[in-house]
């Protein structure tokens, strides 16, 4: 998996995904990175790439061409016209469904705005995808576009140590995941529930499965609509709602 952040803040990208699980995973070969400084491509001498909006209003506009060109730049080079993420607050919601579906893909562009926004034409000319990662504004694009390579990025082979572990993440099965412990089996008063320390894979398995509709019922009921529930779930969730 390749990524492509075209930003005017190439430092902040850099910096901020060279650590932990991406940083190791960039150094194996599994990921790569680049961001591409959006500046570099103004004709403007002073590398100015904003201008005041037509029809009037605060702030500033990103302008169309250095977008473009700094987007061509990387596109030409590639087999297929890539998809082109462009963060915004009135993009569909980032959820774990989008991040297993384009971790399939081999080349991801992500577009970062500033200012007021980016001019419409080139949005319309190269965006593939409008996506936020909330319903909130940010700043600029950078932050929203880190948290959503480290997300899809648990999902390309390799990357995680143990494959199992974005199996039974939140959000698998539309569930939410089950209480975690670790040692020593008493904290405070608190003892690690009895059955994790029983050595039966099977009851523990169930367990788990158990807690994750619990609190996924507490939590976020909402997600049970599109969960993947058989019979014993939905009995045990009837139980919990008596």
């Amino acid at each position: 998996m390749n990524y492509h952040v075209l930003t005017l803040f190439p430092d902040m990208v850099m910096q901020g995904m060279n650590t932990s699980i991406i940083g190791r995973a960039m150094e194996k070969g599994l990921l790569g990175l680049e961001a591409v400084d959006i500046r570099e491509f103004s004709k403007n001498k002073h590398k100015k790439v904003d201008d005041y909006p037509y029809g009037g209003g605060a702030g500033l506009v990103m302008q169309a061409e250095p977008v473009y060109l700094a987007y061509e730049s990387i596109a030409a080079g590639m087999e297929k016209k890539p998809r082109v993420i462009y963060m915004t607050p009135q993009g569909q919601v980032f959820n774990q469904k989008l991040a297993v579906e384009l971790a399939k893909e081999e080349e991801l562009i992500f577009l970062c705005g500033h200012y007021e926004g980016i001019d419409e034409r080139v949005l319309e000319e190269i965006v593939t995808d409008n996506v936020s990662i909330g319903d909130y504004v940010l700043t600029g694009g950078e932050l929203a576009a880190m948290v959503m390579i480290d997300a899809i990025s648990r999902h390309v082979p390799g990357v995680l140590n143990n494959e199992e572990s974005a199996q039974f993440d939140s959000f698998h099965d539309n569930l939410l995941e089950y209480p975690q412990y670790s040692r020593p089996e008493e904290w405070r008063g608190k003892r690690v529930p009895e059955v994790l320390l029983s050595g039966h894979h099977g009851k523990v398995d169930e367990w788990r499965r158990q807690q994750s509709l619990k609190r996924t019922l507490e939590r976020r009921p909402d997600l049970l609509e599109g969960a993947k529930l058989d019979k014993k779930d939905e009995e045990f969730l009837r139980g919990l709602k008596k």
